[in-house]
């Protein structure tokens, strides 16, 4: 099965991946319910979870119900406990809207919520990351996870995201990161997809972030607090919600 959904992952265009997931998610969902992992999104639980990864696989870490990963169970998790997303009223803005949280959000009468992506079927507005089409503080939430690793002007867009976030609000901007590395790693002369999957992990990544990921963001003018929610949980519910252990959430305020 890890071969087959390597194969997929690399192989599908991500916007025909989404419209597929939709037709195929239910049918997937229903074979492997059961109990040994539960997805706190939707307190669905399961046998096990599937595989996922571009270059090395890991076992049991996309949920069938939500298509959630560690990461967006793990963000879920601390907006539920420690933040009043899901009560007060609130301007979203979500960048390349993930499935995990898109019909989620959607749902919530206390949001506006705007998503916003170049190619996703799930955009209602489609732009460019580094130059938004919306006014200076508009925003008291942005969420833009796991994309910034994909542009080759970050700061650009890390700059756009603070422009239309309204003082006082929080981006929540999540990066694949390599913790044992103190500084961003990038190569522009890497162009061949096989190699990039190889350096960056995914053929479609521009970097590998470091520690210094931090230091970006501080420096574009967020105020950053670095976020490890796993240390809030058992060993027992690490495993029952299928988080990666020590993983942080950049949580990025505009004062």
């Amino acid at each position: 099965m890890k071969s087959l959904f390597k194969f997929i992952l690399n192989h599908i265009p991500r916007p025909l991946l989404i419209r597929l997931s939709y037709i195929v998610q239910p049918i997937i969902a229903w074979w492997l319910k059961g109990n040994t992992f539960t997805d706190p999104i939707d307190g669905r639980s399961f046998r096990s979870f599937l595989p996922y990864g571009y270059n090395k696989q890991r076992s049991n870490v996309l949920s069938p119900s939500t298509l959630s990963l560690e990461r967006h169970r793990l963000l879920w998790l601390y907006l539920q406990r420690e933040t009043n997303f899901f009560t007060a009223p609130a301007k979203v803005l979500h960048i390349a809207p993930e499935q995990a949280f898109f019909s989620m959000f959607r749902k919530m009468k206390n949001l506006n919520y705007i998503t916003s992506d170049l190619h996703s079927p799930l955009a209602d507005v489609k732009a460019d990351i580094c130059d938004l089409p919306f006014e200076d503080h508009s925003f008291d939430w942005v969420f833009c996870n796991h994309v910034l690793e994909h542009i080759p002007n970050d700061i650009q867009a890390m700059k756009e995201i603070f422009r239309v976030l309204k003082p006082k609000g929080t981006a929540i901007l999540q990066i694949p990161q390599d913790l044992n590395r103190a500084t961003t790693f990038e190569d522009n002369s890497i162009i061949d997809k096989k190699q990039r999957t190889e350096i960056f992990g995914q053929y479609d990544h521009v970097r590998v972030y470091g520690r210094d990921y931090f230091d970006r963001l501080r420096n574009v003018g967020f105020q950053v607090e670095e976020v490890d929610y796993t240390l809030q949980f058992t060993t027992e519910e690490i495993k029952k919600y299928c988080l990666a252990q020590g993983e942080i959430i950049p949580i990025c305020r505009k004062i």
